[in-house]
């Protein structure tokens, strides 16, 4: 009989019905694991997962003796249709990230819609997540919260994605690397304003768990060129507060003047810079105005 191991006490694992499952598995401590994801895990027919070494470790930890099969961004043309297969083989099949809740910020998002569009259940199993983690431990408000998973790379684009999300009325939440979080932070900070509040969240859960807070400017002076960052990092920035939000007046004085020195492009870019609002709205205005005085 299937089953798995809490304090030593086999537990069995029932049988479950043919559907995708969604399970949630811990992202760092492996204590972090619910009951019901366990019994999946340990039922499932067909267990999917990203690199088969990283959930082996949590089979083991729990006698979960199920073979996980290998489902990753790489490999997700030839491996999706497989598992397909196997549901419409009346097979059950569970689908799990290396750490937290599948379908965020990784390839099980597709694997998710071909088996609805095929007619399949999708059931998700609940559990460790990283962003609601940082959020509840950040001390930001969480009355309302926009996870925006990974910032781009490049900087242009990071100020461009930064600029469009400067006004949203939420928690900002990013995933970040540790090889990024000093250029991200100083970015931000150039784009949002250095008094805007933020978070570095670092190892969640793990024994190395950290919390920075500080404004972005503080935290761009902590986060300096020199400083060697390890470890998962979430990266969560407070709303903007009312009296950051500029009047419309305001922001088209403010466009006249750079206009009048600079081209139009540079003159919105540099507006968004001075106000944290969209580039591409403020050139637009740009445009309009320039449009509304005949040129």
């Amino acid at each position: 009989m299937k089953g798995y191991l809490v304090g030593g006490v086999t537990v069995p694992a029932r049988p479950l019905d043919v559907a995708l499952y969604l399970v949630a598995t811990p992202i760092g401590n492996l204590g972090d694991i619910t009951l019901r994801a366990l019994e999946t895990l340990a039922s499932v027919d067909v267990l999917a997962c990203e690199d088969t070494r990283v959930t082996r470790v949590l089979l083991d930890r729990y006698g979960i003796r199920n073979r996980p099969f290998s489902y990753h961004e790489h490999n997700a043309n030839e491996a999706g249709p497989k598992l397909l297969a196997a549901l419409e083989a009346g097979k059950s099949v569970a689908l799990v990230s290396d750490a937290g809740t599948p379908l965020v910020s990784d390839p099980g998002y597709r694997l998710g819609q071909l088996a609805l569009e095929a007619g399949y259940r999708v059931v998700p199993i609940p559990g460790a997540s990283a962003p609601l983690a940082a959020l509840v431990g950040s001390g930001m408000p969480s009355d309302a919260f926009m996870f925006a998973g990974f910032l781009p790379v490049k900087d242009r684009g990071k100020r461009d994605r930064l600029s469009e999300l400067a006004k949203t009325p939420a928690t900002l939440i990013f995933f970040e690397s540790p090889h990024r979080i000093c250029a991200t932070i100083k970015v931000a900070s150039e784009v949002l304003g250095v008094n805007r509040r933020a978070v570095v969240c670092r190892e969640l859960t793990k024994t190395f768990e950290e919390f920075r807070r500080g404004t972005l400017g503080e935290l761009t002076e902590w986060y300096n060129e020199d400083r060697v960052v390890k470890g998962e990092i979430v990266l969560l920035i407070e709303p903007p507060s009312f009296d950051e939000v500029p009047d419309i007046e305001d922001v088209e004085d403010l466009l006249k003047d750079l206009a009048s020195t600079m081209p139009t492009a540079k003159a919105a870019a540099e507006a968004s810079r001075l106000t944290g609002l969209p580039r591409k709205e403020l050139y637009q205005r740009l445009l309009d105005m320039k449009n509304a005085n005949g040129g």
